[in-house]
């Protein structure tokens, strides 16, 4: 399952339906409510849950981590390390019960996608963190990252990693070069074309297709949107929709271009290099997935510790080497730049992992769908998916 999961018809009905049951008001949790007795002074044991395959692990052991092993021996706080998170929407499921009703959740970080971030934020799910304790986090992270729309000055939240979604292709079998989203409408890729079927990881790719500014796009652009690849699925140009599955649609050729996300294209480069990955002219979706403190968490001073550590440029250097996603911390370009090996040093030439000015000024934060209008988006969307 990817780690920019796919909105399942049953996720969003399941998550939608629990807060409409008991109302959204009930589940709201005051500011003075979130947090609770923090017992990191006296107890070193910190729990963290994230997604998997989204750390460094040793070479030659895959159960040691050697970012998280650097930590520990630093600071003497031991991490219970965790890849439970397979999906946004089902673990939602698993901590909102605790969440709601004032409960620990037995974390004490999470890493969920800022879409969902989103949704703990307004619910009043998790604690602001102290950025006086956090002096790398204030100082390194990425400009572009600092404020979205759902977290503004990111208090509530700082990203894991970033990434893009864009348009990955195989320049050599279409035989041409692919620079906007209107390409994928060609009629020599009709059949030849995936598009995700995520409606948070869709969307925003698609408006900005049509010249839409997605930080401030409305229903009516999203209605138009849908409307277009409706008429694409009944003319069968659109192949399928899918999770990351497209990886292998593209890898075999059943499939010439598809909706992307950049990390993923890294990976495959590095067997195809006919693989290519595109930014279009009209622009791209910029995404993060975040680190979070869940309210009530019992050491949230050693999570903001933890989080502070991965934003040491050379600590984040050597998860961006590992994960080859959009690094948060643009100084830990220079880091890698520096490294003795060369196959790492190309790492602060790749653009996507370190994005550069021509290809930031066609990114976005795209602006969240709001509780209001996600359920009947979501039936649009999935009628239109086949979900």
């Amino acid at each position: 399952m990817s780690r920019r999961s796919l909105l399942r018809a049953f996720g969003a009905g399941t998550a939608g339906a629990a807060l409409a049951g008991c109302g959204v008001p009930a589940a709201y949790v005051q500011p003075g409510d979130r947090a609770g007795r923090d017992f990191s002074a006296t107890d070193h044991p910190l729990h963290f849950a994230n997604w998997p395959l989204y750390i460094d692990t040793d070479d030659e052991d895959e159960s040691r981590r050697p970012t998280l092993d650097a930590f520990t021996e630093r600071t003497g706080i031991s991490v219970t390390y965790t890849e439970e998170i397979n999906d946004n929407d089902e673990f939602f499921g698993k901590i909102s019960p605790a969440l709601m009703n004032h409960q620990q959740t037995g974390r004490d970080l999470i890493v969920i996608s800022d879409w969902m971030a989103a949704r703990f934020v307004r619910l009043g799910w998790v604690q602001e963190m102290d950025r006086a304790a956090q002096p790398n986090v204030a100082k390194y992270l990425d400009p572009q990252l600092r404020s979205p729309a759902f977290d503004e000055g990111r208090t509530h939240s700082v990203p894991w990693q970033s990434g893009i979604t864009g348009i990955a292709y195989n320049r050599r079998k279409l035989g041409r070069e692919i620079k906007h989203t209107s390409d994928l409408w060609a009629a020599d890729l009709r059949g030849k074309v995936t598009l995700l079927s995520g409606l948070d990881e869709a969307f925003a790719l698609l408006m900005q297709g049509n010249g839409v500014d997605i930080t401030r796009w409305t229903r009516d652009d999203f209605h138009t949107t849908c409307d277009q690849v409706e008429k694409l699925v009944r003319k069968k140009h659109i192949r399928r929709f899918t999770g990351n599955d497209y990886i292998k649609d593209l890898s075999t050729g059943d499939v010439l271009a598809c909706q992307a996300y950049s990390g993923d294209v890294i990976q495959l480069q590095a067997d195809n290099p006919e693989i290519e990955f595109v930014v279009p002219e009209e622009g791209a979706e910029l995404w993060a997935e975040s680190l979070m403190i869940p309210n009530l968490a019992r050491h949230k001073r050693n999570a903001e510790k933890l989080i502070d550590h991965y934003y040491e440029p050379e600590v984040a250097a050597e998860l961006a080497a590992w994960v080859n996603y959009v690094c948060p911390v643009p100084a830990a370009r220079e880091v890698l730049a520096s490294a003795k090996d060369e196959e790492t040093a190309a790492l602060a030439e790749d653009p996507l992992i370190f994005p550069d000015d021509a290809m930031r000024r066609r990114l976005a934060i795209a602006r969240d769908i709001t509780s209001e209008e996600r359920t009947e988006f979501a039936k649009k969307w999935n009628a239109v998916v086949g979900l």
